[in-house]
């Protein structure tokens, strides 16, 4: 399976994500965001944490216009995998590959601590090897990743099980605090919390390998 890793002006955890998908099995290309195109035979394009050009504008916004953005959406809509972690989810909206918005924490404050999360749904290449309902710990960062939506945009997602974590309590204010959502495909994953921060007990837990596995697995065996 070949992971292309996204690199932006900001990025703070490439490195971090390009790692958890090496552990997992997957051959990974870093692409730089003034590129034109991903490499030959890319399965999932992976956007990385961080605070792209800044997070001026908008989070992810500026990221949103970049060279490589024109190839992430083809990619999606050829039905390519695609992963955005914190930032990266800010990005995936801003591109319109998933819906809602990301907005500034509810009290205004940056949050950085480890985040308990319900898998809400086992029906992805991203979640299928947790069990529904399994509570697990995934650190968070971020002071905009409140997600909102509109309540027909919420029915959309929870009538076609496309919320895939929330939060074990709420610490956001995110709307029926959802930590994570899919495309309607299901093959385009959104998330604030970092599992690529917990994939190896030596960072302090390994909560999030099985995301990374699950997925490589998924995709060498499609």
């Amino acid at each position: 399976m070949k992971a292309a890793v996204v690199t932006f002006p900001g990025s703070n955890c490439d490195r971090d994500l390009a790692v958890a998908l090496k552990q997992a099995g997957a051959e990974v290309s870093t692409v730089w965001h003034k590129d034109q195109d991903l490499p030959a035979g890319t399965d999932l394009v992976a956007v990385p944490g961080g605070f792209s050009f800044g997070d001026y504008l908008r989070c992810g916004a500026i990221a949103a216009q970049s060279p490589i953005a024109a190839a992430l959406r083809d990619h999606a809509d050829r039905g390519g995998y695609v992963l955005g972690i914190c930032n990266g989810f800010q990005v995936l909206t801003e591109l319109g590959l998933l819906p809602g918005a990301l907005m500034r924490n509810q009290g205004l404050t940056f949050l950085c601590r480890p985040a308990m999360l319900n898998v809400a749904t086992t029906d992805s290449a991203f979640t299928a090897g947790y069990d529904k309902g399994q509570q697990i710990a995934i650190p968070v960062a971020h002071h905009d990743g409140n997600y909102q939506i509109t309540p027909e945009g919420l029915a959309e997602l929870q009538a076609g099980d496309r919320i895939a974590f929330t939060y074990a309590p709420g610490i956001n204010g995110s709307v029926a605090d959802i930590a994570g959502v899919l495309s309607a495909n299901r093959r385009v994953l959104g998330m604030m919390p970092h599992p690529e921060r917990a994939a190896d007990p030596a960072l302090g837990g390994s909560d999030g390998a099985p995301l990374f596995r699950s997925l490589v697995n998924d995709l060498v065996t499609a």
